[in-house]
């Protein structure tokens, strides 16, 4: 078992899996409502926070982008231009398809050191990146899409936002 692909990998996917759920009922809830997808992929928990559309993309950008770095692959790119749910989805079905491509024998964390252009020539080892930044960084741009659409009245639930638990009898 590479234990950086179980703590990576699996969590990438599941709230993912939960970010589709999340935009699947933002979609049909703004339909029933006649309220525009616009004006809602633009809102914003506060005005110096990032609108919903880019918590969507920075959700993406930060599980494949973990990926790739633990894996030593390149990230792929995605265009920001999502302008609707749709678009988003689409998104995060590209994002599911890559995480989900990269095999466990790929992961070599403690082998690896990120850096990143924001960190002034510093770096991180691989293990400290995806339990310091990446998976903090990546939930916390899931939770605040979750936010801003529980905000907007979305019927949304914190089951939906975990998208299921692995228990077992």
């Amino acid at each position: 078992m590479n234990t950086i692909y179980e703590f990576t990998q699996p969590v990438f996917v599941k709230h993912l899996g939960g970010m589709k759920i999340v935009l699947e009922k933002t979609q049909a809830f703004l339909k029933e409502k006649g309220m525009s997808e616009e004006e809602f992929l633009n809102s914003r928990m506060w005005e110096d926070m990032f609108p919903f559309v880019r918590q969507v993309q920075m959700s993406c950008d930060n599980a494949k982008g973990a990926v790739a770095r633990l894996a030593g692959v390149e990230i792929p790119k995605f265009e920001d231009n999502e302008k609707t749910i749709g678009e988003l989805l689409a998104r995060v079905d590209k994002t599911l398809e890559f995480v989900k491509s990269i095999p466990e024998s790929a992961f070599a964390a403690a082998d690896v050191k990120v850096s990143l252009p924001y960190w002034d020539g510093k770096y991180m080892t691989g293990v400290d990146y995806a339990r310091f930044y990446a998976i903090p960084n990546f939930l916390f741009h899931v939770t605040t899409a979750y936010d801003l659409a529980r905000k907007a009245g979305v019927p949304v639930g914190k089951a939906d936002y975990m998208n299921g638990n692995p228990l077992r009898d």
